[in-house]
């Protein structure tokens, strides 16, 4: 007990916990998506049911978020239709799910995609299919409409996210930058710039102090960056890393691309085309060579495969792959999100609401707006995606916290954490749904850009953002694609 107050302090601050007011309206909700209990199954390698069906089929994908149905994209695109998705959760999308309610869609997780570089060809062709992307324009319906960010800051919001202060170190910083993108190292998907670099070595905090970087705002707003993006501060972010996040696109790049349902868009679209491949409340507990062949075995249905692609997180594949190599130096983020409705708008001081809103030096990321890219001119009923990712303990703190404490806990600390920008925001929400993600995506820490994942079994071929050690879209698209074409010359060549 004495050990989760400390972490309570440490990590969340005196002015996140507190009761709620009697006076405040009642608030309903509920913790959604909770897999974790068939992940420890996993971990603490408990018992299965034997599958009482066999089936053969040459491709086994096994995971349906985006990395899987990607794979799943590119093996029907290539004309190969004799394989089937095996995704654990009531609901394929992974990081990309989507919720609905009365008011509208909205994202539980990814939320949006920077708009592609002409070198992301994989992201750029998908996106064609998809008809967001005609003739090499953007359809201006997708693309982030304005104010897109704003900030609170001082009591008032200000817009853009970037602290309105130091502006001399922000223009040194952002020409180091760009002396970087020149460099042509920091390439989307990495694996087309990869090479070995000092950079991850040692972490974006000593980066920045070795530039004499000593600027409270910049360096706020540097670590928000990499909470953002990795789940982690800047202390445990590879300088690579960091750097990636700044020099890898253009700045004058439009967007983002963003839909009320976030990246979930794009799993609907998919799961139209693809739908049929898919075997959703099919978590695979084993795989095992025989002789030439994979068994793949569910509680349902044992499936005989030549190629099995593993979209699922890699460091799952020594719990579920038969004699595959412990995954070494991997660290992965906690993430909360929740989802909170809104009956009205609640009061607040400064720029008007923007798609992403932050709140400075909160230990949580912020929130978007789900209906801002609704043309409706004013909406009385909303819907706010929060953010927060456990940056600032260690993650296996961070997840036990997740776990210990219960949903009211969890809603007292979001509602006193948006009260700062929002004092009345206690008798505007009616509901608060929440996730618990204790494995939501990769860290870079120093040295993973160019440690290597190990084999995991003959004709078992990895495809999780992971093995880039930075989750994002790109980099999924990217590892999924080449692994589909790993699985296909095993089937041509059987």
């Amino acid at each position: 007990m004495e050990r989760d107050r400390a972490i309570t302090r440490r990590v969340f601050g005196a002015g996140l916990i507190g009761l709620t007011a009697k006076a405040d309206r009642r608030i309903t909700g509920s913790f959604v998506n909770e897999s974790f209990p068939l992940g420890h199954r996993l971990r603490d390698r408990a018992p299965f049911k034997k599958p009482a069906n066999q089936v053969r089929t040459p491709i086994v994908i096994v995971g349906g978020g985006i990395a899987g149905l990607s794979a799943a994209w590119r093996l029907n695109k290539r004309s190969f239709q004799d394989f089937v998705l095996l995704e654990m959760e009531p609901q394929a999308g992974g990081n990309a799910r989507w919720g609905e309610n009365e008011i509208t869609r909205y994202p539980w997780a990814a939320h949006y995609v920077p708009v592609p570089s002409k070198k992301s060809t994989l992201v750029r062709e998908l996106f064609e299919e998809l008809g967001v992307l005609r003739d090499g324009k953007w359809d201006d319906r997708v693309l982030c409409f304005a104010p897109q960010e704003r900030l609170y800051l001082h009591g008032r919001w200000q817009e853009g996210i970037e602290p309105d202060f130091d502006r001399d170190q922000f223009h040194r910083f952002y020409e180091l930058m760009a002396e970087y993108r020149a460099s042509g190292a920091f390439t989307i998907p990495i694996a087309s710039g990869r090479r070995p670099s000092d950079l991850d070595k040692t972490t974006m905090a000593a980066w920045m102090d070795q530039h004499h970087f000593d600027s409270p705002h910049l360096r706020w707003y540097i670590n928000y960056a990499c909470r953002d993006d990795y789940g982690a501060a800047m202390r445990d972010v590879s300088a690579w890393a960091g750097i990636h996040y700044f020099a890898s696109r253009e700045p004058e790049e439009r967007g983002p691309l963003t839909w009320p349902e976030g990246n979930g868009w794009i799993t609907r679209q998919l799961l139209a085309r693809l739908g049929h491949y898919v075997r959703t409340n099919s978590p695979v507990y084993r795989i095992a060579r025989e002789g030439t062949r994979l068994r793949v075995l569910t509680e349902q249905t044992e499936y005989i495969a030549e190629a099995v692609i593993f979209a699922a997180p890699t460091f799952l594949a020594p719990y579920i792959i038969e004699k595959a190599p412990a995954v070494q130096g991997s660290v992965y983020s906690p993430w909360l999100t929740a989802n909170l409705t809104l009956d009205r708008p609640p009061q607040e001081k400064g720029t008007e609401p923007a798609w992403d809103n932050v709140i400075y030096d909160s230990p949580a990321l912020g929130y978007v707006n789900a209906t801002h890219m609704s043309l409706a001119s004013q909406r009385e009923r909303n819907v706010w995606t929060y953010y927060w990712s456990f940056a600032e303990t260690s993650p296996q703190q961070a997840r036990a916290l997740l776990l210990a404490k219960d949903w009211n806990y969890w809603k007292e600390a979001i509602l006193n954490d948006l009260a700062r920008a929002h004092p009345d925001i206690r008798q505007c929400v009616s509901r608060i749904d929440i996730m618990r993600i204790g494995h939501a995506m990769i860290r870079p820490t120093p040295g993973f850009e160019w440690n290597r994942p190990p084999d995991l079994c003959t004709h078992v071929f990895p495809a999780n953002s992971d093995l880039s050690g930075i989750s994002i879209f790109e980099e999924a698209q990217h590892n999924r694609v080449v692994a589909a074409d790993r699985a296909l010359k095993v089937v041509s060549r059987a």
